[in-house]
Parts: structure tokens; C-alpha cells; sequence
């Protein structure tokens, strides 16, 4: 049978399964038609891991039989799981949809990175080669401010001339209220048909990587990488995960498949929603490393260059296995 043809036959279950999961999960938020009742899921479950058999024996497309098997997943938590407590469902988003999740968005996820790391290692090749391009990328007053925050003389690297008497405690709010920024500016950008997202993926890496090639270039290497190797696989990694985020409602806007544009809007604004949280929890935890660990003096550089290779270890690791069966 085509995989068209086997899709035709059975959508209208997989919605119905995939309705009665949501009133499961959300009950007030998701009302059963008068076609449907709670009775039924038990029989329309054992049909969706049949067809989802089906699809896998078949070799049918990875976008079906991924999406067969997020029912099925669900479904088995509603129909076997205890009800857990909300914390106990947050660390269940957080510890395995999360990553599952990010892993079934790879593509996305790579054109992200690519659109973040690949202007940024250039720009940052390119200023190390000529000093003059950085203000090509920033005006001169933010050079300066730039300069003025690495300079090894600064008895607060990292910081700017107005913030040098904040606290490590002010800064870590200081740095939450940023890093959320700008992952939500990417994420929400994503619904300019992805264009804003991607905009905001190649201008942060093109600043990002022209700042570190021109500090670089003067020498500021004692106290910039010390400063920020600490929280950048953090960072970084929850910036470009905002990204992919902000391309799903792309994908959902050009390719809504079975689906209207709205409703396939909402389906994959869940997931994204999902990604953002992860990403959410990164840069506060970034935010934590940046206000209490970079920003010490008292700390070996050697010290802070092994944690941030083990955290770069870790979120590598995370992404890549957690959540895994």
C-alpha cells in the first residue's frame, strides 16, 4: 500500500487519538466532540501502535512514522503511567521531551548552528586578519566599551564601566534579563516566515565572532576566553536551539501538510514551546556560571578552561543521548 493511500485510511484515528491524549493530558483545556469519550482509547490505542508498526515495517516517510511514534509514546503515558505531580512532569519535559525532541528537529538544528557558528568563525578569522573590519560589524563607541571591558588592567573583566560596582548577585539578574532576550527575540522572530530568526542567528554570530577575533588580535586573550569559555556551551548551544525553535513555525507556516496553516501552527508551536523551555533553563544556568564563575579573578584560567571543556562535554551529551530508550 502507498504511504498516501495508508495515510488517507487512517488520519482520521490518529487525530481522534491524538484529541482524546490531549484532553487526557489537559482536560480543561481540551473538550472531547460528541463523537468521542475517554472509553474509546484504550481500542483506537491498540490500532495506532499497529499502524505504527505498519509505518515502520514499510520504510515509510521519517516524518510519519517519528510523529506515529509521539502518539504512541503519549499515549502509553496516559493509558499505563500514574499521574505524577507537576514537578514530576516539568522534569520529564526537561530530561527526555527536550532532547527527544531536539534530535527530531536535527535538520533544523544544524541550519541553525550553521547560520550562528559559520558567520561567526569567519568574522572572526577576518577581524583577527584586519582590526579595521570590526567596525564594519559595531559602531566605534561599542569597540571601545568592548575594549574597555577585556582590557587586562579592568578590575572587573566582562563588565562594563557603569556595572563595576554591581554585585555578583545584581549581575546574575542582569545577565537572566539578556540571555532570555535574546533567545525569546529569536524564537518569536521565527513567525516572520523564519527570515527573523535567521536574521537574528547571523547577526549575533557575526558579532560574537568579530568581537573574539579583534580582542584577539590585541592581545586581551588573558582575560576575554577565561571569561567566556565558562558559560558558552550554555549560551550558545540555548541560542541556537531558539533558532530551531523559531524555524519550526517557519516549517509549520510553508509546510502545514494534512493540517490548516493555524493548526499546524499550534502543533509545532507546542514542541517549539518545548525547546524553548530547555533553552530557557540553559542560558539561566549560563546566566549563573557568568555572575559567579567567569567573572571571578580568584579562579585559575587553567581551572576555568577544564570546566568549560567537561560543560561542553555535558551539553553534548545531554543533547545527544538523554531521553534515549
Amino acid at each position: 500500500m502507498k504511504q498516501q493511500t495508508f495515510i488517507q485510511q487512517h488520519e482520521a484515528l490518529w487525530q481522534q487519538v491524538e484529541q482524546l491524549i490531549d484532553h487526557l493530558e489537559k482536560p480543561r483545556k481540551f473538550k472531547l466532540d460528541e463523537q468521542t469519550s475517554v472509553q474509546q482509547f484504550p481500542e483506537l490505542y491498540r490500532k495506532l501502535c499497529q499502524h505504527y508498526a505498519v509505518a515502520s515495517q514499510r520504510h515509510y516517510s521519517p516524518y510519519l512514522v517519528n510523529r506515529l511514534h509521539h502518539l504512541v509514546i503519549r499515549g502509553h503515558n496516559r493509558l499505563y503511567s500514574v499521574k505524577a505531580g507537576w514537578w514530576r512532569d516539568f522534569i520529564d519535559l526537561l530530561s527526555r521531551r527536550f532532547p527527544q525532541l531536539l534530535r527530531d528537529n536535527a535538520l533544523l538544528f544544524w541550519l541553525a548552528c550553521a547560520l550562528f557558528y559559520g558567520p561567526g568563525l569567519l568574522a572572526g578569522v577576518l577581524t583577527y586578519s584586519n582590526a579595521d573590519l570590526i567596525y564594519s560589524v559595531m559602531p566605534e563607541s561599542g569597540v571601545a566599551q568592548m575594549e574597555a571591558m577585556y582590557d587586562p588592567a579592568n578590575r572587573q573583566p566582562g563588565r562594563e564601566a557603569e556595572r563595576e560596582s554591581d554585585t555578583d548577585f545584581q549581575m546574575f539578574g542582569f545577565y537572566i534579563l539578556n540571555n532570555i532576550s535574546i533567545g525569546f527575540r529569536t524564537f518569536a522572530s521565527g513567525l516572520l516566515l523564519g527570515v527573523g530568526a535567521a536574521l537574528i542567528l547571523l547577526y549575533n554570530g557575526l558579532v560574537i565572532g568579530s568581537v573574539a577575533g579583534h580582542l584577539t588580535q590585541l592581545g586581551f586573550t588573558s582575560t576575554f576566553w577565561p571569561f567566556v569559555s565558562g558559560h558558552s556551551s550554555l549560551e550558545l548551544t540555548a541560542i541556537v536551539i531558539c533558532g530551531t525553535a523559531g524555524l519550526m513555525l517557519a516549517r509549520a507556516i510553508f509546510r502545514p501538510g494534512h493540517y490548516s496553516r493555524r493548526m499546524a501552527l499550534v502543533r509545532e508551536g507546542r514542541d517549539a514551546i518545548v525547546l524553548v523551555t530547555g533553552a530557557a533553563l540553559m542560558l539561566l544556568l549560563a546566566a549563573f556560571v557568568e555572575a559567579f564563575w567567569s567573572s571571578s579573578t580568584t579562579i585559575p584560567i587553567a581551572m576555568k578552561y577544564i570546566m568549560s571543556a567537561l560543560l561542553w562535554l555535558l551539553v553534548i551529551a545531554f543533547l545527544g543521548l538523554a531521553g534515549r530508550r
